[in-house]
């Protein structure tokens, strides 16, 4: 039943960019099965994000990554028609915290973007980033480049974002749209995984420590 609700309040067409998928036969495609198994299992979030014996950590963080990119985008495009120039002039989580865009092509100096237009980028960007073989490899045998863990840093920051942003401004239309539960069934993922991991610095997770 669940699944059948989700299937309504998360429509399709409304991801925010096309979902990634795992290659079927890969390592990869196995451990993201795995990982989705437990997460359906009903195990504690925290247990389930534990890596697996025997598996390579990189791997695990990849699945992970690209696996959240999909479920935020999701959730991010679902609430976009309420994030809006107006509503949302700068990219914010309340009054205190403020993100500036940046990037090695347009965006040389940190620069204030409204909120729809800093997803817009940030979407862009990771996406750029997950389809670069020679940042996330594909191919068996193929080795992470020695920055691997440090761009998934930031990725999972500027991912970290979209979550201060969604709960902090547009809460009211979470709850309107039945989508509560599973907004923070997702965000529990992400937060026991970037702990279990160190992933991101203790001071970004400020703005949602009360959560």
């Amino acid at each position: 039943a669940m699944a059948l609700c989700l299937k309504q309040v998360f429509n399709k067409d409304k991801t925010f960019r096309p979902r990634k998928k795992f290659e079927p036969g890969t390592q990869r495609f196995e451990l993201y099965k795995k990982a989705q198994a437990s997460l359906k299992s009903g195990l504690d979030l925290k247990a389930v994000v534990q890596l697996p014996p025997g598996e390579s950590i990189n791997d695990w963080i990849a699945v992970h990554v690209v696996d959240f990119f999909n479920r935020i985008n999701l959730i991010y495009g679902t609430m976009s028609e309420y994030c809006t120039e107006r509503s949302c002039p700068i990219m914010s989580g309340g009054l205190k915290y403020e993100y500036r865009w940046q990037d090695d092509s347009k965006y040389k100096k940190p620069t204030k973007l409204s909120a729809p237009q800093y997803m817009c980028m940030l979407m862009d960007w990771i996406e750029m980033l997950i389809n670069n073989e020679d940042v996330f490899p594909t191919r068996i045998g193929v080795p992470f480049p020695k920055q691997f863990q440090q761009v998934c840093t930031k990725i999972l920051t500027r991912l970290f974002r979209v979550f201060v942003h969604v709960y902090i401004h547009h809460f009211d239309s979470i709850i309107n749209m039945g989508a509560e539960a599973h907004v923070n069934t997702c965000y529990k993922h992400f937060y026991y995984f970037i702990r279990e991991f160190s992933l991101i610095d203790h001071r970004e997770l400020e703005p949602l420590v009360r959560m």
